[in-house]
């Protein structure tokens, strides 16, 4: 079963902490300092459980009337259940809720065709970004 929630207590920021390390620190090789920045304290983060366990992560930030989709990450055990779309779709909600019209990410080349599935749309060329290739994608939210 899946739990979607904004995560607001120590315990839930720890949480999604921990993923974010393991999947972009531990997993990828990002570097600690790339990883968390200074837009962690002041953006709205969501955590999804599987079966009762933090299993996924991103965040967003409102940058004028678009939505900023980050950090979205799905622990290894737990891909492939649907996770990464509640993530995503959390996120989204989250910012029509602080009044976005649009979202955007900077999403890895490898899931550019997972974000197209949900509506995503490839409006640059690829770049890197802490050495992993990435490319910007943005979608009309309701």
């Amino acid at each position: 079963m899946i739990q979607v929630q904004t995560a607001q207590s120590d315990q839930e920021l720890e949480d999604v902490f921990r993923i974010r390390r393991t999947v972009f620190v531990d997993e990828q090789g990002v570097s600690e300092e790339e990883e968390y920045d200074e837009h962690d304290p002041t953006a709205s983060h969501i955590l999804v459980s599987y079966n009762g366990e933090p299993a996924g992560t991103g965040r967003v930030r409102l940058i004028g009337d678009t939505a900023k989709l980050e950090r979205i990450c799905v622990l290894l055990e737990h891909r492939k259940h649907g996770i990464g779309a509640a993530v995503t779709t959390a996120l989204e909600e989250e910012g029509l809720r602080q009044g976005a019209v649009k979202a955007k990410l900077h999403g890895q080349t490898q899931a550019a065709p997972f974000y197209s599935k949900l509506g995503y749309e490839t409006v640059s060329d690829v770049f890197h970004e802490a050495g992993i290739p990435h490319v910007i994608m943005t979608k009309k939210l309701k």
